[in-house]
């Protein structure tokens, strides 16, 4: 298996990574770990919290705009 080694990491970084190790009831390799595949692989969304979340913004959404009005916005050089 491959390794790696992280040089000169921030003290302050270092305390937080070994507290969320030690919360996590985790090595601080496995927490690294861990936090890399967080951050590098894709988060998958149901679709059903997609349309939750879709609902969600258009409750927060004043008015409507129609396909005619964004048409005519679009063509007149607006974003």
């Amino acid at each position: 298996m491959p390794s790696i080694t992280v040089k000169n990491i921030p003290e302050s970084l270092y305390k937080k990574l070994k507290q969320q190790a030690e919360a996590q009831h985790r090595s601080m390799n496995s927490e690294i770990i861990a936090c890399l595949e967080q951050s590098v692989e894709p988060k998958r969304v149901s679709p059903d919290e997609t349309l939750r979340q879709a609902r969600t913004m258009r409750k927060k959404v004043k008015g409507s705009v129609s396909a005619e009005e964004i048409k005519d916005a679009i063509d007149q050089g607006r974003p």
